[in-house]
């Protein structure tokens, strides 16, 4: 038997009205219908199941029978922050495997090197991807992706996370041993262009340890999944 379909709401109540593209989504594409049991999702880490009582033009009401605590988040808080990238399906793939990989924040920003610009639109699509990789992989809650148009903005923003990586494609050696890591965990990784020694520098003086990952040059993308999967096999999350 497959999963139920999952939906994302502003409020859930006993009574609650899905509506918007989420309700499109419901009625035109997976043909839900009345007496269908479905998943609502209101990002505060439950899940309620809920039958659908009635379909109307532009809504449907539903019923929420049941209330559980969901299963599928990680135990330890990861944030990702990445350097935006001139294609759009690059970003919303680290968007998308971030999600499906646990981590609880997603950051966007720009720096020296970037030459890719952020506007509404793409960041509402962000959005939309994180909540659809979200549903796909059974978790409860879905990430906000944040943009920052200055990158100290960005690493201000993990002030609070106990152990801080910056992975720098011009560093000889790693200056922290992923394999021992505990705690929550902030990850920066840079655009394409990578980052300049400045930018190193005021990493360095906020708290992030500058690492390698290896000897050859990754592309943007693949080093935001694997320095992400490095860090959530380390911290239990993928054995």
């Amino acid at each position: 038997m497959s999963a139920l379909k999952r939906f994302f709401v502003d409020k859930i109540e006993e009574v609650t009205e899905l509506c918007g593209e989420e309700f499109e989504h419901a009625k035109n594409v997976l043909r839900l219908g009345a007496g269908d049991e479905v998943i609502l999702l209101d990002n505060s880490g439950k899940e309620y199941t809920a039958v659908i009582a009635s379909v109307e033009k532009k809504r449907m009401i539903l019923n929420v029978v049941r209330t559980e605590v969901g299963t599928r988040e990680a135990l330890t808080d990861v944030c990702l922050l990445f350097g935006y990238l001139k294609n759009a399906d690059k970003n919303e793939f680290i968007v998308q495997k971030a999600v499906e990989l646990g981590v609880k924040e997603i950051g966007v920003f720009s720096s020296e090197y970037s030459s890719a610009y952020m506007n509404a639109n793409k960041l509402e699509r962000l959005n939309k991807v994180a909540k659809e990789a979200a549903k796909q992989c059974l978790r409860a809650t879905a990430p906000n992706v944040v943009y920052y148009d200055k990158f100290e903005n960005a690493l201000a923003s993990a002030k609070g996370y106990e152990n801080k990586i910056f992975a720098c494609e011009f560093a000889t050696e790693s200056k922290f041993d992923l394999e021992k890591l505990q705690g929550s965990t902030a990850l920066v990784i840079g655009s394409e262009g990578g980052f300049s020694r400045a930018e190193e520098e005021l990493a360095n003086g906020l708290g992030f340890a500058s690492v390698t990952l290896g000897k050859r040059i990754l592309r943007a993308e693949t080093a935001a999944v694997a320095l992400t999967s490095v860090v959530m096999f380390a911290l239990g999350e993928l054995r």
